[in-house]
């Protein structure tokens, strides 16, 4: 008779708590009964975890001192004691004339969405700081099938030998809006660049933006978003991202 496993959809919506508790219990009884395997879903929870965590210190750190959510507590905190109006205290942490609760808040929901934030940190972790070579990373014939269960005709992997550079590792993971992956590639002299692929968001335009000494290149295909990031020495990235795009 054939036991029941979870399929590697239901694995990953297992892991992004997605599933309703009874297919939840489920799966864990299961993975439990299969270590190999609650080894590498918990693995995929570290690495959820990880670029959260990552992404909230970059994103308190593109973050203007003055803006940052410690020093606003720490205001308010200071005005209340003060009793001084909220008016007068966005006035007092923006320096700048009326309006300035609405400013506040503009330039806190844009330090929010700094386009492809994710992509970005996601290229540190697994990218940048050598990660991608230990065996919690993904073979390319499982990458290739878990990117087509997610993103459908728009999880490809791409071939970049012809521009010098090879598949060096895969990392799924995921995102508030749903599952993510990033395909790291490596040349002859060990530069990397990182493609990443997400759901598609309304934050998700065409562009690209400087972060410190790292260049994402970005766009959006359908229900997909997808990011270049690596080195903003590397020229070919200028090359590669237009032949990802089609043109």
């Amino acid at each position: 008779m054939n036991r029941w496993s979870p399929t590697e959809e239901e694995l990953h919506a297992y892991v992004d708590g997605r599933l309703a508790q009874e297919r939840h219990e489920a799966v864990r009884q299961w993975l439990r009964e299969h270590p190999e395997q609650e080894a590498r879903v918990g693995g995929w929870k570290r690495d959820a975890e990880t670029l959260r965590a990552g992404w909230a210190r970059d994103l308190e750190a593109s973050v203007p001192l003055a803006l940052q959510p410690h020093r606003l507590r720490a205001g308010v905190r200071r005005q209340r004691r003060a009793r001084l109006g909220m008016a007068a205290g966005c006035l007092l942490a923006l320096g700048v004339g009326g309006m300035a609760g609405w400013q506040w808040r503009d330039a806190r929901l844009a330090s929010e969405q700094l386009p492809m934030a994710d992509a970005v940190s996601a290229y540190r972790l697994f990218a940048a700081a050598g990660e991608g070579d230990d065996a919690d990373g993904v073979a390319p014939e499982t990458m290739r099938n878990w990117l087509q269960a997610h993103f459908g005709a728009a999880g490809e992997v791409p071939d970049l030998r012809a521009q010098g550079f090879r598949l060096h590792a895969g990392r799924l993971l995921s995102t508030p809006e749903g599952a993510a992956a990033m395909l790291v590639y490596e040349d002859a002299d060990g530069a990397r660049i990182g493609l990443y692929l997400r759901p598609r968001t309304p934050r998700n335009v065409t562009g690209e933006r400087r972060d410190g000494r790292l260049l994402a290149q970005y766009w959006a295909e359908g229900d997909t978003a997808f990011a270049l990031v690596g080195p903003a020495t590397q020229l070919r990235m200028r090359e590669i991202a237009p032949l990802l795009r089609g043109g």
